[in-house]
């Protein structure tokens, strides 16, 4: 792709990083983040932090279920500790709660609807225009942050994502069947491409990574690379 960098908006920048489940968005930025020493905005986390609190209301599963409603209710805040995200819902911190399967497919049930993603909206905007931060999800360059520094699409083969995220959830001591990961992954695949509020697609102007055949490292290199040389020389 020929890119050309962009002037400079404002005295901080952006970097956008979209892609599928298991593409690795979220361990990828947070290295990226470390080694540009900038904020690191998981929105993944944000979602399942709305599922976490959203589940735990009576009926959330039924036709009838007033989302829209229960959002009222709703307080999500973002907290950075030495570079660290720190998720509260109604001043509960919930990040070790939020990594369970049920949460993620309950996070991708919740993300089709519109006044979740404006719920959630205006606070990753307000992060983006107040820091220097690197933001993954699956519309940050599309919807989120079209005016993004730089925008990553970032991927790899379906199996070798459910493999990671297999491989992830052993080490956690969950026990699950690499056959059931695939069959999810795919399900949430499928959801999120064909959802039709901000659909998972990579922007126009997006660079596409596949990490397939490639370590995390190699991945991490090639993200500060491109920041290098198309967003830092207009933040100097």
């Amino acid at each position: 792709m020929n890119l050309k960098k962009k002037k400079k908006q404002n005295k901080f920048f952006n970097i956008a990083i979209d892609g599928p489940a298991g593409a690795g968005k979220s361990s990828i930025s947070f290295l990226v983040s470390k080694r540009l020493k900038i904020l690191h905005l998981d929105t993944g986390a944000l979602y399942r932090a709305l599922a976490y609190h959203l589940t735990s209301c009576p009926n959330f599963y039924e036709v009838n279920f007033n989302l829209e409603e229960k959002l009222k209710g709703c307080n999500v805040e973002v907290e950075f500790c030495e570079g660290v995200q720190k998720i509260f819902v109604n001043e509960i911190r919930v990040d070790e709660f939020i990594r369970t399967e049920k949460i993620a497919n309950a996070a991708s049930l919740i993300s089709k609807n519109i006044c979740v993603r404006k719920f959630l909206l205006n606070l990753q905007r307000d992060f983006a225009a107040n820091n220097n931060l690197i933001m993954d999800g699956r519309d940050i360059g599309t919807v989120v942050l079209p005016n993004a520094d730089l925008k990553i699409f970032l991927t790899a083969s379906l199996k070798v994502r459910a493999l990671r995220r297999f491989k992830e959830l052993k080490l956690k001591g969950v026990s699950v069947s690499f056959s059931d990961v695939l069959k999810d992954v795919k399900e949430r695949d499928l959801n999120d491409v064909e959802r039709k509020i901000s659909p998972l697609k990579a922007a126009k102007d997006a660079v596409v990574l596949n990490t397939t055949n490639l370590t995390v490292e190699e991945s991490v290199s090639s993200i500060i690379k491109l920041a290098e040389k198309f967003v830092l020389g207009e933040h100097v």
